[in-house]
């Protein structure tokens, strides 16, 4: 910042300074606990190590709520379960990183559970995102398909780059 005094200004721009605010890349990297997201993590973090960033990894869980539960009890047990799969869905993450990179991957991993949608979690977290990795194809659809619903949605509606991930023929090229 200019502040007319000359020698303040030069002192200034002699030294350069790193802004505090600096932030590594951010990659996201969309987990289901196939073999694919697993592949998909690992791209992930060795990229994050490459350029200096940092990793989250992205589970969306979906609860559909029954419409027609009219008491009170319904509603509790509807909520109790909610928050079963929540969970369920934070230890299948935690699991799946783990079997991915191991428990000290050398770069900063964020295991992150959001409730909706896979795609649209995942379209909605590469609005924050450098990169967004996603595997081919997850635990749903047609074996042979080359890419599955949720990548092909990412793809199509991502904020920013988006790498597809192929899992490695040697740990399960069919």
């Amino acid at each position: 910042m200019y502040t007319g005094r000359r020698s303040t200004f030069r002192a200034e721009r002699e030294e350069p300074t790193v802004s505090e605010d600096t932030v590594e890349p951010l990659i996201v990297v969309g987990v289901d606990g196939s073999d694919h997201s697993k592949e998909a993590v690992r791209w992930a973090v060795e990229q994050a190590r490459l350029i200096g960033g940092r990793v989250h990894a992205v589970m969306a869980w979906e609860w559909n709520r029954n419409p027609f539960a009219i008491g009170m009890a319904e509603a509790q047990l509807a909520e109790q379960e909610a928050v079963t799969a929540e969970e369920a869905a934070r230890r299948k993450l935690a699991d799946t990183v783990n079997a991915a990179v191991g428990a000290s991957p050398g770069v900063p991993v964020f295991r992150r559970v959001e409730q909706g949608s896979p795609a649209q979690v995942l379209v909605d977290a590469s609005k924050e995102a450098d990169l967004t990795v996603v595997g081919t194809r997850g635990y749903g659809g047609f074996k042979g398909a080359l890419l599955g619903s949720v990548s092909q949605q990412v793809v199509q509606y991502s904020a920013g780059t988006v790498v597809v991930v192929r899992e490695s023929e040697d740990e399960g090229g069919d």
